[in-house]
């Protein structure tokens, strides 16, 4: 594993920077080699999504967010820009978490309602160091008063190299990111999610709400295939990190809402036999015709269901935020007890 010393960048903000670095290329390689083998030696095959987003795949996601289908990220960030003053009076933090932050853009919504920015520490984890870096140097030049500690690092992984808070810290989990997560790797997520809170700090979590099917499956199968493009890149990644010979435009997109499970499902289905060779791990993946490969969930949620998810993990409700539509809720939960 990398050493998790302080890094100051080569800019002129270094000295409120500080990066720690749990993974480095080597490490993220053997991790996606230990998952890709797991998924897709068994049935049904499967590919955790956390593997689409290369630069090419966060392009790609990027055009999703501005999709007249996608309303996710629209939704959110409306809710968010309507309640950031009293999600900043409830919270009062000093100390600012995010997982997954992406570009660094929900989080400015928060500090703008901050009174007075200054003294914030912000410690974003994600897995992609150059991203990473890139965004939190941007923030912390348009924020002069904050400091930042990133942390680069699989948040499945690596929440336990979060340093402990430094007065009252608000967790951000935003974007339905929650909602790629079978409940028992929910569960034990915001577990973990719960540990970093310390009396008086508060999560808030983004999850998509159940809805009319025709609504969800379009958000996750666009007219213009962008999703679908999306999807394929998945492929795209594991030719590239694996020396495979995976064919992309062989797989069809399949994403429909399984009612039952209260999921989007999303899988690539092979449209003719496939035979597939990832030497590095000498894998051989044989599949029929017909035969997919699941690469993602997206769990919607309930005000009730979210309840219930966040008592199984010592959460308890203290706020409940929605759009005027009721399409997307952001929740502001309390340690419990």
């Amino acid at each position: 594993m990398a050493g998790a010393g302080p890094e100051v960048p080569d800019n002129p903000s270094g000295a409120r920077f500080r990066l720690d670095v749990h993974t480095d290329e080597a490490t993220f390689l053997a991790m996606l080699a230990e998952d890709v083998r797991r998924g897709l030696e068994r049935r049904p095959r499967s590919l955790p999504p956390k593997y689409f987003y290369d630069h090419a795949g966060a392009l790609l996601f990027e055009r999703i967010t501005e999709l007249p289908e996608y309303y996710l990220t629209r939704a959110e960030e409306a809710i968010l820009r309507r309640v950031a003053g009293e999600v900043a009076r409830r919270a009062r933090p000093r100390d600012l978490v995010e997982l997954g932050p992406g570009f660094c853009r929900k989080v400015r919504l928060l500090l703008d309602a901050l009174d007075g920015p200054g003294d914030i520490r912000y410690i974003p984890v994600d897995v992609g160091r150059d991203g990473l870096t890139g965004a939190v140097r941007g923030l912390i030049d348009d924020y002069p008063a904050i400091r930042a500690h990133a942390v680069v690092g699989d948040f499945e992984r690596h929440l336990d190299r979060v340093p402990p808070p430094a007065g009252r810290r608000l967790l951000l989990f935003l974007g339905s990111t929650i909602g790629n997560f079978d409940p028992p790797a929910r569960q034990i997520l915001l577990t973990r999610m719960r540990q970093l809170l310390d009396h008086g700090g508060r999560l808030l979590l983004g999850v998509d709400l159940v809805k009319d099917r025709r609504v969800l499956e379009a958000a996750y199968d666009d007219a213009q295939g962008v999703t679908r493009e999306f999807n394929r890149n998945v492929l795209c990644v594991l030719n590239r990190a694996l020396d495979g010979d995976f064919q992309p435009d062989a797989y069809r997109h399949h994403a429909f809402f399984n009612a039952e499970a209260s999921r989007i499902e999303m899988h690539l289905v092979a449209s003719a036999d496939q035979r597939v060779h990832l030497r590095r791990l000498d894998l051989l993946v044989e599949l029929a015709e017909g035969e997919g490969i699941w690469t993602e969930s997206s769990y919607k949620f309930t005000r009730r269901s979210s309840e219930a998810m966040l008592a199984e993990a010592g959460l308890a409700l203290d706020a409940w935020y929605t759009d005027d539509q009721e399409r997307f809720g952001l929740v502001l939960a309390r340690p419990s007890s």
